[in-house]
């Protein structure tokens, strides 16, 4: 009688069920896009709206050969998390939200498929989930590529609701507890020539700066451990870098700041940071001993977010 192979788990048990979790990650993991906005003007933004913006609306520059005929707005969220929603009047507009409730791989491909499907669906119509067809039009080809959003950031959900429309009292009271639930929140308006998206929120205890940077991961992260070791990494007084997120390609510094100042207060220190880093990032030479353990001690304070 042929002894059975001692690595060959028992189909039902918890080893089992252990690795065809790992084999559906891994392959969730091959066919994640890992820098799905790559290309666009508007890449910092787009991931800033889909991670951690409340509230904010811009309307799309749509490319001239998909003839469109509605305008298509831009929603971080729209009401039950849909992908997509046109809004009837004179002149039926397309929604397009960037968090949905059941993202996929590729969240520039789908943003894609629903602006392609706001263009024809019926007035009052909404789109559950958007997924993109493999070899689907990229969002390159729907929106103007090099075209910049431009963002009109809300502090409440009201915008939901056409003006003068009366919301029936299950939307209302979703309104109200997204309201209660908002943390004030703003782009912080650095001037033309900034790079990247800064990002500032209220929390509550603490206000944070959230500046998703458009450069390689090793590069930006190389820049922050010199200023880090040269004591630059900061927005002067009341603020701390707090670490960073990792994101659709993307590194994402973060800072902690004094709430008793206003959003317009961190404008010159965040410019001034941005001048120490553009400085920093032009540095080619090997990092130092010191800097090499900032960049370690950097590295341990990264979340990824999924």
């Amino acid at each position: 009688m042929g002894k059975s192979k001692r690595n060959s788990p028992k189909p039902g048990g918890n080893r089992a069920q252990r690795l065809a979790e790992r084999r559906a990650a891994l392959q969730e993991a091959e066919q994640t896009v890992a820098r799905p906005f790559q290309g666009l003007a508007a890449e910092c933004d787009l991931v800033a709206l889909r991670e951690f913006v409340p509230s904010a609306t811009a309307e799309l520059t749509l490319t001239p050969e998909i003839a469109a005929e509605r305008t298509v707005v831009l929603a971080t969220v729209l009401p039950g998390a849909v992908a997509a929603l046109v809004r009837a009047g004179d002149t039926p507009t397309g929604y397009v939200g960037v968090q949905v409730q059941a993202p996929t791989a590729d969240p520039a491909a789908d943003i894609a498929a629903s602006v392609l499907w706001s263009q024809s669906a019926e007035p009052g119509d909404s789109l559950a989930v958007a997924h993109a067809a493999p070899g689907g039009p990229a969002l390159s080809d729907v929106i103007v590529a090099d075209a910049p959003l431009e963002l009109v950031v809300h502090q409440d959900f009201d915008w939901w609701v056409p003006a003068g429309v009366e919301p029936d009292p299950q939307v209302a009271a979703t309104i109200e507890q997204a309201k209660e639930a908002i943390m004030p929140s703003d782009r912080l308006d650095l001037g033309p020539e900034a790079i990247g998206a800064p990002w500032w929120v209220d929390a509550g205890e603490k206000a944070h700066l959230r500046w998703v940077r458009p450069e390689s991961e090793d590069d930006l992260m190389l820049a922050l451990a010199r200023l880090h070791a040269a004591g630059g990494l900061h927005l002067g007084e009341g603020s701390r870098f707090a670490g960073s997120f990792r994101t659709h390609g993307l590194l994402v510094p973060v800072f902690d700041l004094d709430p008793e100042r206003h959003v317009t207060e961190w404008r010159t220190p965040a410019a001034e940071f941005g001048d120490r880093l553009a400085e920093a990032l032009a540095v080619d030479s090997p990092l130092t001993s010191e800097q090499r353990r900032s960049r370690d001690g950097l590295r341990s304070r990264q979340v990824t977010l999924r």
